[in-house]
């Protein structure tokens, strides 16, 4: 025994060594508050998905939210479409698994006027499910609510309620409250903070309304205040990220920020970089 435990006191050291140190490569200030920091793939949408998701590790990123219809690359042909069968979605797994991304959500994505509205709202699930994700999102006719509602039950997946400046159907918080009302649990909002400042609305007086109902974010800070404004580095612009992250920590909000910087799209990755730096920064100083 005397010459066996040296051995097995060496092998706990270097099990004890490698779990502290993945615990150092998976923990970020914002996991200790529950949050998820990744990156709409839409922010690289000038690269491929394979291209995008090299980006958004540099960044220091390992989630990512789809986005329809970016060509997929790394040497899978064709785009991420929600119609893809097995084998492609098996395709874009393994990709997403050899770049140590995560893909948690998927839009904003809306079936098209002349098709099978249940048809193509159930390939969307059947495809969120293969994926293994945890968000759509979307901006759902009024006609396909209860259709959403039900297979969003059924799916057991998370349905977001996107927001585009004024006058896009959910501009505003009251109309996404208004729409899933006495509906699935799964219904809620991805608030987009940036366009909510495009409209001319307080973000943090926004998520107020929607307490309780925040699936997902689309993050920006802009500018100026104006419909024409731009992305500029997180914690620079007019969006009070700060006041933003503290009423989503009291609200004690659990779920992802998407990056969605939409400027500056050939070289954006430096400015990426700089925001999740700002991100974690306040995120360490809530937690």
């Amino acid at each position: 025994m005397k010459k066996i435990l040296p051995g097995l006191l060496a092998v706990s050291l270097i099990f004890s060594m490698c779990s502290h140190t993945k615990k150092m490569q998976t923990e970020t200030p914002e996991s200790a508050l529950g949050w998820k920091l990744g990156s709409q793939a839409y922010t690289f949408r000038l690269f491929t998905l394979a291209q995008a998701l090299d980006k958004i590790d540099s960044c220091g990123l390992k989630y990512v939210e789809g986005f329809p219809g970016q060509d997929i690359g790394g040497g899978v042909e064709g785009k991420l479409d929600y119609h893809m069968d097995a084998a492609k979605r098996q395709q874009v797994l393994k990709l997403l698994k050899d770049k140590g991304i995560t893909m948690v959500s998927y839009g904003v994505v809306i079936p098209p006027n002349n098709g099978d509205p249940a048809q193509e709202w159930r390939q969307i699930f059947e495809f969120a499910k293969g994926m293994g994700l945890e968000n759509i999102t979307t901006e759902p006719r009024n006609e396909d609510l209860s259709l959403v509602s039900n297979l969003a039950d059924e799916y057991n997946i998370n349905v977001a309620f996107h927001n585009h400046p004024n006058p896009s159907h959910y501009w505003n918080p009251d109309t996404v409250l208004n729409a899933i009302k006495g509906r699935s649990r799964h219904l809620g909002a991805c608030a987009d903070i940036g366009h909510w400042v495009r409209s001319g609305l307080d973000p943090v007086e926004c998520l107020k309304k929607l307490e309780g109902h925040i699936i997902e974010l689309h993050f920006k800070d802009l500018n100026e205040k104006s419909r024409d404004a731009h992305d500029v580095p997180w914690g620079t612009g007019v969006s009070n990220v700060d006041g933003v992250l503290a009423e989503l920590k009291r609200q004690n909000f659990k779920g992802l920020f998407s990056v969605e910087y939409e400027y500056a799209w050939e070289h954006s990755t430096p400015l990426v970089t700089e925001s999740v730096k700002h991100f974690r920064e306040v995120a360490n100083r809530l937690k």
